[in-house]
């Protein structure tokens, strides 16, 4: 039964990874469901398990925007496994919890506290966990408009692998953008987007934040360049419409003032 558990836990983790969260989500909760009626049954070991297939959950739920049920569950498995530090070890899965804790925050707005729990743990952390950290903690000072400190922050990454494409020149493009380097971050966006379809799964959030940045980017900050052309496009009707009326104005004129008028122009008295 346990590696039974264990394999369906790999899987769905897997599947959350490449973007298809919402696709498993009925077979993470009712993995959870089974274990939640057994667990006690087999010792903290399973308790933990259970406990990170909860995480990953809150990893779902993140991914679909529904940060503050994703801070709830996270809260509760941090104090679950409080409650089961003395029995097993509880690191990993509480590390994996406080990252997606740390998440949620962000997706909040609520980056100062984001940016707590990502420096806070780093120190412990494992290189692969160090590495989501400092993305978390990149998008906490993009958030505050700590650009120059968040760009040096992500600078320092690089991919662990598919399930990483893109997130590395995502959390770059929103600090360029912010910088105003506009065409450096388009470039990093559009990086990014070309990695997240290459690699993910089409329904992963990585791609629909690639997809949003790049139209920010391109069409709500338009270039220089671009800019002019959409403002003289702007301007083309009323420039038309100016021209017409000094026409009918000049015609006007010559109707009136004929020639040996004193008022036409070159007149001698």
């Amino acid at each position: 039964m346990v590696v039974s558990w264990l394999a369906r836990s790999f899987a769905t983790r897997a599947a959350i990874a490449h973007g298809r969260g919402a696709e498993v989500l009925p077979e993470l909760e009712t993995l959870i469901t089974e274990l939640e009626q057994k667990a006690d049954s087999y010792g903290p070991n399973v308790r933990v398990l259970l406990l990170g297939l909860r995480s990953n959950r809150v990893a779902v739920l993140v991914g679909q925007g529904r940060y503050t049920e994703g801070e709830a569950e996270a809260q509760d498995i941090l104090r679950a496994l409080a409650r089961l530090a003395h029995l097993t070890a509880v690191w990993e899965t509480e590390l994996s919890a406080l990252t997606n804790l740390a998440a949620a925050l962000n997706g909040q707005g609520r980056y100062e506290e984001a940016e707590a729990i990502a420096r806070g743990n780093l120190p412990r952390a494992d290189e692969p966990t160090a590495v989501v950290l400092r993305r978390v903690l990149g998008r906490s000072l993009n958030g505050q408009g700590r650009y120059e400190e968040a760009l040096a922050e992500v600078g320092r990454l690089a991919p662990l692998g598919r399930a990483d494409s893109g997130a590395v020149d995502i959390d770059t493009a929103r600090a360029l953008h912010g910088l105003g380097r506009r065409s450096e971050a388009e470039a990093a966006v559009r990086q990014a987007l070309t990695a997240c379809e290459q690699f993910l799964h089409p329904a992963h959030p990585r791609t629909r934040d690639a997809r949003t940045l790049l139209t920010r980017i391109t069409v709500e900050d338009p270039a220089p360049n671009e800019l002019v052309r959409s403002r003289a496009t702007k301007d083309a009707p009323r420039a038309a419409s100016s021209v017409r009326a000094a026409s009918r104005e000049a015609r006007m004129s010559t109707r009136t003032h004929a020639p040996g008028s004193p008022t036409r122009a070159g007149w001698c008295p």
